[in-house]
C-alpha cells in the first residue's frame, strides 16, 4: 500500500514536464500514485519516424518480428522525407531535383517494403485516402490488410527545411513562433498543402495516440550521444553538429515523447485511466560508432527488406513519380561504409520489469505502463496469472528500471525521468529517481529524486539507464553510463541517506552496464566499450569503486552479463560483434564452462547448481533458456516479446518475466 499523497507531495519536489497543451493550464504529469490503469485486451504497434526508412534501418528486426505475431502496425512518417529532391540513380550521373517526386517515390518504397513483410507482392495495391487530424490538419493515410494483418501508414509531410535553408522539425522544436509547410507528395490523394506549429504537432501525435490507443510506441531517440566526429565524415554521414544522429530524428522523437506525456495526462484528467502503453527509443546514426551487434542471418533478413524500400528505376511499380529510394536498393545498405544497417540499439538498454518474491511466494512485478510506475501481482503462487496494475507514479518514466533488494527484503525501484521536456528553449531535464519501499511487500514511500550526475542541462540528457546491487555490507550501489560514455555511481550508505555522485573514469563504453557482488562481498561494474569490456571493482568491500583497465577481454558486441562465480571470481557472458555465439569469460582466475547458447541480443543469467541458466533470444527473437544444458524455447506464445526481459530465481526455481506487445507482463517456467 501506498502513502499518502500529502506525504508524497512534499517528497520529491520535481519539476513537473511543461508540454504545453490548449486543453490545459497547469503541467503536465506528476510522480504522485493512485491513478486507475488502463489493462489493455489487444495490441497494437505504433512508430513515429522522422523520414521513410528510419524504422527499416533502425527498429527492425523488432518490427518485423512484431508484425510477424499478427500485431497490426501504424507508422507515422513526420517530414516528407524530401531532403535535396534528388532521388539518386548510382552510377547514372547528374539528376534534376524535385522534391514532390522523391517524397512520392519514398512513399512508394514504403508500400513495397510493407507488402513484402506481410508476405505479399510488392506492387501490392493499398489503399489510399485522406485523413484529418486534430487541428484540421489533414495527412495521406495508406492501408494495407491481408489474413487479419494491417499495417497503415500515416504521411504527415512535414517539409524538411524551412524556407530560409534551416532544418525544419529542429528549428520547429526549439525555435518560438515558427510554422513549416508540408509538402504534396506527387500523387497523393491529398491535393492542398497545411501548416504546422509546435504545438499543432504535439496535438497530432497525441490525437494520433488517442485514435489507434498503441499498446507499444517506438520512437528514435531524443537524447543522442555527444560526438565529437571528423566534420567531412559528419557532414557526409547527415549527422547533426557534435551528437551522433541526425537532428531529425532528434527532434522527432522530442516531439513523439512530448505527444505520449499529454496523451496520458489528457487521459487522466478528471480520473480517467493511465493508458496502457509502453515506449521503446531506438539509437540511429549511433550504430556507425560502436561494434555492430547483428548476426549475419538476422542482418541479412534485416537487410533484405530494404531492397524492396530503395527499388529500382526500372521497376514496373504504377507510380509515376518513382519506385522506391533508388540510393538504398540492392546489396548498398550492407556495403556502404556507414553500417547503420547492421545494428540494433535501443536508447533504454536494461530490464523492463524488476521482479521480486513476496511472503506468500507470489510474484510481484515492476514495470513503466503509460510512462508511469505500474505494480503488477501474480493471482496465487505460481499461477502464473497476474492481477491489474497498480500505480506507482513517478512519471514520466523512460522504459528500463533498475533494481536493488535490501537484506530485510525490502524493495528500492530506479527509474529515469523526464523531469522536463519543453522546445522553445525551455527545460529539457533528466534525472534518476528512487521510490523505496517502507515494510518488505508493503507500503512505499514517497518518490525522492536523486539528481543527475551531470551538472549541464544538456549533458544531462545524456545519461543512461540505470543500473543497482546491495551489497553485503548494507550498502547500495547505484551506477548511471554519463555524459562521456563513463560511468558514475552515487552509494547509499547502511543508514538509508546517499552519497554524491562520483564519476568512476575508465573508458567510453556503451549503455547496458552490468553489476554484481561476488561471493567475497566486493561490488563489480561491467561495460562494452569499443575494442574490450571494461571493468571497476573494489579493493575490498566496502571500499570505493575504482577502474580496472586493461581487462583484455574480447571485444563485446553488445551488453554483458556478470554472475558471481565460485571462489570470488565474476563470471561474464555477451556475444562477440556480428556473432550469434556466445563468449565466456571470468574475471579473478579460472576458467568458466563454456556453454552453446546462440541467438542475438543482450543475455541474461542466473546461478544454478548445475551451472548458470541462461536467458535470450534466438535469431527470429523467441525467448529461449539454457538451463542443465538443455535449450527450451518458450512453447505456445507468439515470438515478438519486447526487449529487456528478466530471469528471476525463486523458491519454485527460475521464472522469465516480460512484457508483451499487448503492454501486459507474462511469465514463463520452464
Amino acid at each position: 500500500m501506498l502513502t499518502s499523497t500529502a506525504a508524497l507531495a512534499t517528497g520529491l519536489g520535481l519539476a513537473s514536464c511543461s508540454v504545453p497543451a490548449p486543453r490545459r493550464t497547469g503541467p503536465a504529469p506528476d510522480p504522485l500514485p493512485g491513478k486507475r490503469m488502463s489493462r489493455p485486451r489487444h495490441a497494437l504497434l505504433m512508430q513515429v519516424l522522422a523520414h521513410p526508412d528510419d524504422d527499416l534501418y533502425f527498429m527492425n528486426p523488432d518490427t518485423q518480428q512484431t508484425l510477424d505475431s499478427g500485431v497490426p502496425l501504424v507508422c507515422v512518417y513526420v517530414t516528407a522525407g524530401e531532403a535535396n529532391g534528388v532521388n539518386r540513380i548510382p552510377g547514372a550521373g547528374p539528376q534534376p531535383a524535385d522534391r514532390t517526386a522523391y517524397s512520392s517515390a519514398r512513399h512508394q518504397g514504403l508500400r513495397q517494403a510493407y507488402a513484402a513483410l506481410l508476405g505479399l507482392p510488392r506492387f501490392t495495391r493499398w489503399q489510399r485516402t485522406v485523413t484529418t487530424l486534430r487541428g484540421d490538419h489533414r495527412a495521406e493515410l495508406d492501408t494495407l490488410a491481408h489474413e487479419g494483418r494491417r499495417v497503415e501508414l500515416v504521411f504527415l509531410n512535414l517539409a524538411m527545411h524551412t524556407r530560409w535553408g534551416r532544418m525544419g522539425l529542429p528549428s520547429l522544436w526549439e525555435a518560438r513562433g515558427l510554422s513549416l509547410r508540408t509538402v504534396v507528395a506527387d500523387g497523393s490523394p491529398l491535393r492542398r498543402a497545411g501548416v504546422y506549429d509546435h504545438d499543432g504537432l504535439v496535438d497530432v501525435l497525441a490525437g494520433l495516440m488517442e485514435r489507434y490507443r498503441p499498446t507499444v510506441v517506438q520512437t528514435l531517440d531524443p537524447d543522442p550521444d555527444i560526438q565529437h566526429s571528423d566534420e567531412a565524415a559528419r557532414r557526409r554521414d547527415s549527422e547533426q553538429p557534435g551528437y551522433s544522429d541526425h537532428a531529425d530524428h532528434t527532434a522527432v522523437a522530442s516531439f513523439a515523447w512530448a505527444a505520449m506525456i499529454r496523451r496520458v495526462a489528457e487521459a487522466t484528467e478528471g480520473g480517467g485511466a493511465v493508458p496502457g502503453f509502453v515506449a521503446t527509443s531506438y539509437r540511429g546514426y549511433y550504430n556507425r560508432h560502436w561494434p555492430k551487434n547483428l548476426p549475419a542471418e538476422v542482418l541479412r533478413e534485416k537487410a533484405a527488406h530494404l531492397v524492396p524500400y530503395g527499388g529500382a528505376p526500372d521497376w514496373a511499380c504504377g507510380n509515376a513519380a518513382g519506385c522506391g529510394d533508388y540510393n538504398v536498393g540492392g546489396d548498398r545498405p550492407l556495403t556502404n561504409r556507414k553500417g547503420w544497417v547492421r545494428s540494433t540499439h535501443y536508447r533504454y538498454p536494461g530490464a523492463r520489469t524488476v521482479v521480486a518474491t513476496g511472503p506468500d511466494g507470489r510474484l510481484t512485478a515492476y514495470g513503466v505502463l503509460g510512462l508511469r510506475l505500474a505494480r503488477w501481482r501474480e493471482t496465487a503462487r505460481g499461477s502464473g496469472a497476474w492481477g491489474a496494475p497498480d500505480d506507482l507514479g513517478g512519471g514520466p518514466l523512460a522504459p528500463a528500471l533498475g533494481g536493488a533488494a535490501l537484506g530485510d527484503g525490502r524493495q528500492l525501484l530506479f527509474g529515469l525521468r523526464f523531469s522536463a521536456l519543453a522546445g522553445h528553449g525551455a527545460a529539457n531535464t533528466r534525472e534518476i529517481v528512487l521510490l523505496e519501499q517502507r515494510t518488505p511487500g508493503g507500503r512505499f514511500g514517497p518518490w525522492r529524486g536523486l539528481g543527475n550526475p551531470e551538472t549541464r542541462q544538456d549533458r544531462g540528457r545524456r545519461i543512461g539507464s540505470p543500473v543497482a546491487v546491495a551489497a553485503p555490507d548494507g550498502r547500495v550501489h547505484l551506477f548511471v553510463r554519463n555524459a562521456d560514455k563513463g560511468v558514475s555511481t552515487r552509494v547509499r550508505g547502511a543508514s538509508g541517506s546517499w552519497g554524491p555522485w562520483r564519476d568512476l573514469g575508465g573508458g567510453a563504453v556503451q549503455d547496458g552496464l552490468a553489476a554484481v557482488v561476488d561471493s567475497d562481498g566486493r561490488v563489480h561494474v561491467f561495460a562494452a566499450g569499443r575494442t574490450t569490456v571494461h571493468h571497476w571493482t573494489q579493493d575490498a568491500p566496502g571500499r570505493p569503486m575504482g577502474s580496472r583497465p586493461g581487462t583484455g577481454l574480447p571485444t563485446p558486441g553488445g551488453s554483458p552479463t556478470a554472475l558471481a562465480a565460485p571462489g570470488g571470481g565474476v563470471d561474464l557472458v555477451y556475444r562477440r560483434p556480428a556473432s550469434a555465439r556466445l563468449t565466456t569469460a571470468r574475471v579473478g582466475g579460472g576458467r568458466p564452462a563454456r556453454m552453446r547458447f546462440d541467438g542475438y541480443g543482450a543475455v541474461g543469467a542466473v546461478p544454478a547448481p548445475a551451472g548458470p541458466v541462461l536467458l535470450g533470444r534466438d535469431r527470429d527473437g523467441r525467448v529461449q533458456l539454457l538451463r542443465d544444458g538443455r535449450l527450451v524455447r518458450r512453447a505456445g506464445a507468439a515470438p515478438a516479446p519486447l526487449e529487456g526481459s528478466v530471469l528471476h530465481l525463486g523458491p519454485d526455481g527460475p521464472a522469465v518475466v516480460g512484457l508483451g506487445p499487448d503492454a501486459a507482463p507474462w511469465i514463463w517456467r520452464p
